[in-house]
């Protein structure tokens, strides 16, 4: 829990920067996970934080504004490289109750053709008052109709669910 306080407070600090700098956190986070050697260098206490600042200067010279290549210096001088993973997501959420946005996992029996996930989007949109970013699943033991969840909130709207409750009632003499 203290490594997410921490990585909050660091997103926070990049986000009153600017809010632009989304893609750029989430590219070096991707580049750390993706390749050993990179993780490997800047976690080694054998690199000296100076070298590491030095290496991140070079690796994003003309790719990032310098006050995007300052804060990485300054993660890595505080020995906090490892939670920029987690930093890019606190930035991420930030950015998005900036921009009024919620992220939806939406489930379906089927496989959601283009047409069918803007309908989705739209009505999800419309029903939230938010900007919706769906992620489409298909899950063919719901047997029909979706299920939406937005954070901790679900939205079973399965025929497997009408099913298990009109059976529940049955059952039960309701």
């Amino acid at each position: 829990m203290k490594s997410i306080t921490v990585a909050r407070n660091y997103a926070e600090a990049l986000f009153a920067v600017g809010d632009t700098f989304g893609e750029l956190l989430d590219g070096v986070a991707g580049a750390i996970q993706a390749d050993e050697r990179i993780g490997t260098v800047l976690q080694s206490p054998r690199v000296s934080k100076t070298a590491k600042s030095q290496i991140l200067e070079r690796a994003l010279k003309g790719e990032a504004p310098r006050e995007f290549v300052r804060f990485l210096q300054a993660v890595v001088r505080r020995g906090r490289q490892a939670l920029l993973p987690e930093m890019a997501q606190e930035y991420q959420v930030l950015l998005d109750q900036k921009l009024n946005r919620v992220h939806a996992g939406v489930t379906l029996a089927d496989e959601a053709d283009a047409r069918m996930q803007k309908q989705v989007v739209d009505r999800l949109a419309k029903a939230l008052g938010r900007e919706v970013r769906a992620y489409f699943r298909s899950d063919p033991r719901i047997l029909g109709g979706v299920v939406v969840r937005v954070g901790d909130r679900i939205f079973d709207g399965s025929v497997r669910r009408r099913l298990t409750a009109i059976q529940r009632r049955m059952l039960t003499g309701e």
